[in-house]
């Protein structure tokens, strides 16, 4: 494909509650087996996309051990392949990214010293499949300047995205980024193709200025001066920016028809392997439309949730509509609903923890081996 990739995951949202306290919300685990940014990962590689670049910040120690290894989306290779960029402290500058253009203009050698022609640029917090070359194709067709990729959402989601109208010619005609009250419902995904030179050109311009956000000092400041279309998609599309979020896109996956488009449909969708032996269920356990990932030990009941990786859930447990992430240790007659329980967790026998008033996240700093 004739552009390079740039995955934006540095940043820190506090909508995620105590869940971005340990990792970069690009890091959030997804559907038992996933990381949130394998899903760009995976767009970039099956989209033939051979050079892409990761921007880290924020807690990025988990994130950056997952990207440890380029050759799980096949990016392990003699020409171009994966570059994961962090702040780095120089001479003139001791700043962390200050916002993402920014965090573009700090890395902007990896543009000048590239020779794709077009740029595609994603965030690691949305969970989808998409073919950028057919992006990349309407781009050209229309001879834009910026295209972003949207889609449709509820109204009462619209006040954490970027709305968006478009004319008959799909020409965005208004950006509004993050408004309290709006009449449309068509949203940015994040998700942006425009030519390399373009790019560093404005980019350039905005750090002389002193503007650090590509949304507001590029895409909204620009609208009326560049030719900005909107590339629709109708499949599924979710971001995980807020605890809320994330609990109900890992709940989709319990779907079959989600199941089935993310799993088996191609292309897939790639992540880290870890060696672990497949999950065990005890004599006594009752399992009921749920995701239960490898390495995991059951002996109680577990019934619409998402356990991910070396869970053990003790006996006479009861977890319902919750999701328990990596290594977490549930005692006897522990009872769990509604919740997220964090990794490496210790449940103490005979807890109780039940979200009444909305997603409740447990967090216990129990010790789990004493000497």
């Amino acid at each position: 494909m004739r552009a390079l990739g740039i995955i934006l995951a540095g940043g820190n949202n506090n909508k995620m509650r105590e869940l971005s306290n340990r990792r970069a919300v690009a890091a959030m685990p997804i559907a038992g087996c996933f990381r949130s940014i394998d899903f760009s990962l995976s767009n970039m590689t099956n989209s033939h996309i051979q050079k892409v670049a990761v921007l880290t910040q924020y807690n990025a120690k988990s994130l950056n051990e997952h990207l440890s290894s380029s050759k799980w989306w096949d990016f392990g290779r003699k020409q171009g392949g994966l570059y994961v960029f962090t702040p780095t402290v120089t001479s003139d500058n001791s700043w962390w990214f200050r916002g993402t253009e920014d965090a573009i203009y700090r890395n902007l050698d990896f543009l000048k010293s590239s020779h794709e022609p077009y740029v595609v640029i994603a965030s690691g917090d949305g969970v989808y499949k998409l073919d950028y070359n057919k992006v990349l194709e309407y781009h050209i067709a229309k001879r834009a300047d910026v295209t972003v990729v949207c889609t449709e959402c509820p109204e009462e989601d619209t006040t954490r995205f970027g709305v968006i109208k478009m004319n008959e010619d799909c020409r965005i005609e208004s950006f509004e980024e993050k408004p309290m009250a709006t009449s449309s419902n068509t949203i940015s995904t994040g998700i942006y193709v425009l030519r390399r030179r373009q790019l560093i050109e404005l980019i350039e311009k905005c750090a002389q200025e002193d503007r650090f956000d590509f949304v507001k000092d590029i895409l909204i400041r620009y609208k009326n001066l560049k030719r900005i279309y909107g590339y629709k998609i109708n499949s599924y599309w979710s971001n995980i920016s807020t605890a809320e979020s994330y609990y109900k896109t890992n709940m989709d996956f319990l779907k079959p028809e989600v199941r089935d488009y993310f799993f088996r449909q191609y292309p897939g969708v790639y992540s880290k392997i870890d060696d672990l032996p497949p999950a065990k269920y005890n004599p006594g356990s009752n399992v009921s439309n749920s995701l239960i990932s490898s390495g995991c030990i059951i002996n109680g009941q577990v019934e619409n949730s998402v356990l991910f990786k070396k869970v053990f859930v003790g006996n006479n447990c009861v977890i319902k509509n919750s999701i328990i992430l990596n290594d977490v240790y549930l005692g006897d007659n522990t009872h769990i609903e509604n919740c997220i329980v964090e990794s490496r967790d210790t449940i103490r026998a005979n807890s109780y923890h039940c979200g009444e008033d909305g997603i409740k996240i447990v967090v216990e700093k129990n010790e789990r081996y004493v000497i």
